[in-house]
C-alpha cells in the first residue's frame, strides 16, 4: 500500500489571485499522483491547508482533492481554522470538538491527530485529545499504527520554528504513546523541510511542504535584531510516499519535478537487474 503525504499547502497566501504559486504547486503534485505510476492508495493532508483559514480557501482545497481517485484525510495546522476545515470536509469525523480520527487500510491503522490551538504557532495536545488517543491505541493494540499530526513534538534545530522540548503538550503526547510498540511511525509537517528523527523511540518524519521551503540555518536567532538571513527559499513542491508492505513502513521523500534520465531499462540495465534479483534467491 502506498500512502502519500502532503503538508503546508497554504492556499490563499495571495488573496484574490486565482493563479497563485501555492495553488499551482499543490496542483502539480496532485497531477503527479494522478499519472498512475505513483498513484497512492491514500492521501494524508497534514495541516496548514490554507494561509488564513478562510472558508473559500478551504473549499478550494476540498474541490481540488475531490477529483482524486483515492481517499483523502485532512487535519488542521496552525494556519487553519478547525471549523472551516470541517465544513469543507464534512465527512471527516470529529472527536470532542477536535478533528482526530482513525481508519484501517490493509492491516494498518492510520490515526490522524489534531494539534491546533487557535492563535498559537506551536502545537497543542490537551488532556481531552490525549484521552482519545489512549483509547484509540488501546482499542487497536493488535494492529500496526501510523500516527499523522501537524506539529512535530521535537526540536529540529531551526530555532524560530521549534517548540521548547519541555512543553507540556509534548510530554502529554509522549505519555499517551508510551508502551505501544505497534506504532510504526509518526508523520508530521509544519517545518517545511524533509527531516527524519525519532520521538519516544518511534521513527518520526517531517514531510517537506508544497509551499516554499524554510531555509536550513542552525545559527541562533535574536528576536531583537533582524540580521538579514534567508528565512524562506524557493524549492520545488515536496511530498512523502510511505510504503506499507504489511510488515514495515518505508518513507520516500520526493519533489515534484521531471528528472533528467541518465539510464533506462535497456539490455545493459536488464543485466544489472537480473544479477541483483538473483542475489535475493
Amino acid at each position: 500500500m502506498l500512502i502519500a503525504q502532503l503538508t503546508d499547502i497554504h492556499i490563499g497566501f495571495e488573496r484574490g489571485n486565482p493563479d497563485e504559486r501555492n495553488l499551482r504547486q499543490f496542483a502539480t503534485v496532485l497531477e503527479r499522483f494522478a499519472e498512475g505510476r505513483l498513484q497512492p492508495d491514500l492521501l494524508l493532508l497534514t495541516g496548514d491547508l490554507t494561509e488564513h483559514g478562510d472558508a473559500a480557501s478551504n473549499q478550494t482545497v476540498a474541490g481540488m482533492v475531490a477529483k482524486c481517485p483515492f481517499p483523502v484525510l485532512p487535519i488542521p495546522g496552525n494556519h487553519d481554522d478547525r471549523q472551516a476545515v470541517s465544513a469543507a470536509f464534512p465527512h471527516v469525523p470529529m472527536a470532542d470538538g477536535f478533528m482526530q480520527y482513525g481508519l484501517d487500510r490493509r492491516g494498518l491503522r492510520v490515526i490522524m491527530l489534531d494539534t491546533l490551538e487557535a492563535e498559537r504557532h506551536g502545537g497543542a495536545f490537551c488532556e481531552a485529545r490525549a484521552k482519545w488517543l489512549r483509547a484509540e491505541l488501546a482499542a487497536h493494540a493488535d494492529k500496526p499504527v501510523l500516527i499523522a499530526m501537524h506539529h512535530p513534538p521535537v526540536a529540529t534545530g531551526i530555532a524560530w520554528m521549534d517548540p521548547d522540548p519541555g512543553e507540556p503538550w509534548i510530554a502529554r503526547f509522549g505519555e499517551a504513546i508510551s508502551g505501544h510498540g505497534n506504532i510504526k511511525a509518526i508523520a508530521c509537517g509544519h517545518v517545511h523541510r524533509s527531516i527524519a528523527t525519532t520521538f519516544a523511540g518511534v521513527p518520526l518524519i517531517v514531510c517537506p511542504s508544497t509551499a516554499p521551503t524554510v531555509a536550513l540555518d542552525f545559527k541562533q536567532i535574536d528576536p531583537m535584531r533582524a540580521d538579514g538571513r534567508a528565512m524562506i527559499v524557493e524549492k520545488p513542491p515536496g511530498y512523502v510516499l510511505h510504503r506499507w508492505d504489511g510488515r514495515a513502513l518505508v518513507s520516500h521523500f520526493a519533489i515534484a519535478t521531471d528528472d533528467d534520465v541518465l539510464a533506462r531499462y535497456d539490455p545493459r540495465m536488464q543485466l544489472l537487474v537480473s544479477q541483483n534479483l538473483a542475489e535475493r534467491s
